[in-house]
């Protein structure tokens, strides 16, 4: 069976960083009030002159470099967003141009939070049905630049970043040992729409607009639908929750990753965290983690990992994937 196997991996964080105490001093809250309900310290903001391509670019480089990978070589980029650089065309294609990639298809997707999981699950059904390689998938936010930051619901929780990974296509035995991709479950459910989105838009305001969240809803929908696709795509795989070494999330919410670990059984000495230095990042959380979990040494070759993630829409998922 033919699979599509990570083969590297990279991140990129902005070099100013916002703490709670930094936070504090312009609105009314505490580094107490933030951590105590979302787990987050601090969080990286891009410069002024830092666009989106510039972290997807740098996260990038660093996959292609870890996976020993030219970038003339790729054939696919998928760049998950929701700050592009520009309405069109997609930010994936000025990553292309930098990257030196000269052939091949490079594209966005817009999933918010879940977007990486979109993401791997476009470039697996591709690389699956032949229709590529070698694909580069990105993870990359400005959110920033989308906030209110004088509504202390908000802009506390994110923060800016990028992650990549490096996918390449390899033969398996169709079984649950193969390295690869194993399985990606996706839903959305476009009645809570309002729950989490931004109120501006080229066809409503012809403004970017400001990021809003009805928390508790989203919290709601968030660990009954992360542990549900979660365990599709552990069944799909043929495998269980027993079967997982690591649980990597998208980290919005340390509340959110604990209940949705405890629900599919997962401890938590098996989740990797990173929401308490990064922040929500939205589609790049995920990498982020992914990267951090392999640099550090505890995730290695051969371990399989659950990646799950939800965002505005709603859209959530889940990915198995054996290193």
């Amino acid at each position: 069976m033919r699979r599509s196997r990570l083969v590297g991996c990279g991140a990129y964080l902005p070099d100013r960083v916002l703490s709670n105490d930094d936070l504090a001093g312009r609105i009314d809250t505490s580094d107490e009030w933030i951590r105590t309900r979302t787990g987050i310290g601090q969080r990286h903001v891009a410069a002024d002159d830092e666009l989106t391509s510039d972290l997807a670019c740098a996260a990038s480089r660093k996959a292609l470099e870890s996976a020993g990978v030219d970038a003339a070589d790729l054939d696919l980029i998928v760049l998950a967003t929701s700050t592009p650089d520009n309405t069109f065309p997609a930010t994936a294609t000025k990553l292309q141009a930098r990257l030196g990639m000269t052939g091949g298809i490079a594209f966005d997707v817009q999933a918010v939070c879940a977007g990486f999981v979109c993401a791997l699950s476009v470039a697996d059904s591709m690389i699956r049905s032949g229709g590529a390689d070698t694909a580069l998938i990105v993870g990359a936010e400005t959110y920033s630049r989308i906030l209110d930051w004088d509504d202390r619901q908000t802009c506390v929780l994110f923060g800016d970043g990028s992650g990549a990974a490096v996918l390449r296509a390899e033969d398996g035995d169709g079984t649950s040992d193969d390295r690869g991709v194993l399985a990606v479950r996706m839903r959305s459910d476009g009645r809570h729409y309002q729950a989490l989105y931004v109120d501006g838009g080229v066809s409503t305001t012809q403004t970017s607009g400001y990021l809003r969240m009805q928390g508790r809803e989203v919290f709601r929908h968030a660990v009954a639908n992360l542990a549900e696709i979660a365990g599709e795509a552990l069944e799909a795989a043929g495998l269980t929750p027993a079967d997982v070494d690591w649980l990597v999330p998208h980290q919005a919410n340390r509340r959110i990753i604990d209940a949705t670990g405890k629900k599919l059984g997962i401890p938590a000495e098996k989740t990797i965290v990173t929401v308490e230095r990064h922040a929500n990042t939205s589609s790049a959380s995920i990498p982020l983690a992914l990267a951090a979990g392999i640099d550090d040494g505890r995730i290695a070759s051969g371990d399989l990992l659950v990646m799950e993630a939800i965002g505005g829409g709603l859209v959530w998922g889940a990915g198995v994937v054996r290193l």
